[in-house]
């Protein structure tokens, strides 16, 4: 499960993805979706090539390096603290017992769990 949210931690795109597909397969794309002028992001979102991609559409990427890089890069750390809202928005999709445990057979349908989830935290129901 891959998220995009706003400043106010409210989900603007989604995409589910396999467990074992790595982090960074999705992220430009949702990162092209979304058109934000920063996004914040964890280590496992730092190659060259996003960061590049990212820097092209005019978006600064707040992303830690990962220390199995040869070269370090400096970011953000006050503006990086914001990440604690995705981490919350997160937090209470999994409230939801059908998002936490994945009882949904289908990608379709558990594409629609999702959606129902992130538009209940739209409504704040």
């Amino acid at each position: 499960m891959h998220l995009v949210v706003d400043a106010l931690g409210l989900p603007l795109t989604f995409e589910v993805t396999e467990g074992q597909r790595n982090d960074i397969v999705p992220a430009k794309e949702l990162a092209s979706r979304a058109r934000s002028r920063c996004l914040i992001a964890d280590k496992a979102y730092d190659a060259s090539a996003f960061r590049a991609s990212l820097e092209a559409a005019g978006c600064t990427p707040v992303i830690p390096w990962n220390r199995s890089r040869a070269t370090s890069r400096s970011y953000d750390k006050e503006l990086y603290k914001a990440r604690s809202e995705l981490e919350c928005t997160f937090n209470l999709l999994k409230q939801a017992r059908r998002f936490a445990t994945r009882y949904e057979k289908t990608l379709r349908n558990y594409a629609a769990v999702v959606a129902l989830g992130c538009a209940m935290l739209w409504l704040r129901i």
